[in-house]
């Protein structure tokens, strides 16, 4: 075979020899670097990601409550004017636990206003009381006696409708005696008003006074 001197082929280097004591610490570092990245970095990345969510949720919160002490002035407001009504809506209704005791009252206001207005009442009639949550509606039934004075009775009725009580006629049956000179009227009417409702189901009665 014919050498060419001109060509050298180099040659490769001698890798190092890794010693056993060096290998093993390098598998020992190696795990040591894992067993602190799985058990220390992940860990406080985990807490830290979550704390994060926690800083924004209360943030959320605190803005939540910030927005409410802004409007707070606007709810109390809000809050005394529903009460107000509520009270004034209170002391329109009539007095008393029971039916007869709402008839009774009722029935003394009709009594005071016929007096006023001139209109003699010859029967009353306790109707039995309705519930319509939250209230319950008493009514009572008068006759009155022929009325000469049609202004007389007006005025009766015009008083029972804008009483401090909640007071509105619910029926109303006049008779005209003579209707080429309807001045004199006779009849009956319905009065009712409104008093606090009760949490049972059952209804009371009223009696006839």
């Amino acid at each position: 075979m014919r050498k060419w001197p001109f060509l050298k082929i180099p040659k490769m280097p001698k890798m190092p020899k890794i010693s056993q004591r060096r290998l093993f610490w390098g598998v020992i570092g190696i795990g040591a670097v894992l067993l602190l990245i799985f058990l220390g970095i992940l860990p406080l990345v985990e807490a830290a990601k979550k704390m994060e969510d926690e800083i924004v949720m209360k943030r959320k919160l605190i803005q939540k409550y910030d927005e409410f002490l802004q409007n707070r002035k606007t709810v109390e407001e809000d809050l005394q004017k529903t009460q107000k009504r509520y009270e004034e809506i209170q002391q329109r209704l009539l007095p008393g636990e029971t039916p007869q005791l709402g008839a009774a009252a009722l029935q003394e206001i009709v009594k005071k206003l016929s007096d006023k207005s001139g209109i003699g009442i010859r029967s009353f009639k306790i109707i039995e009381a309705k519930e319509t949550p939250p209230y319950r509606k008493v009514s009572i039934q008068i006759e009155f006696n022929p009325v000469n004075n049609i202004l007389s009775l007006g005025q009766f009725f015009y008083d029972l409708e804008h009483h401090e009580k909640k007071l509105f006629i619910s029926e109303a049956d006049l008779l005209v005696f003579n209707i080429r000179a309807p001045n004199t009227l006779q009849g009956s009417v319905v009065i009712s008003g409104l008093m606090k409702g009760t949490k049972g189901k059952g209804k009371e009665k009223g009696k006839e006074a």
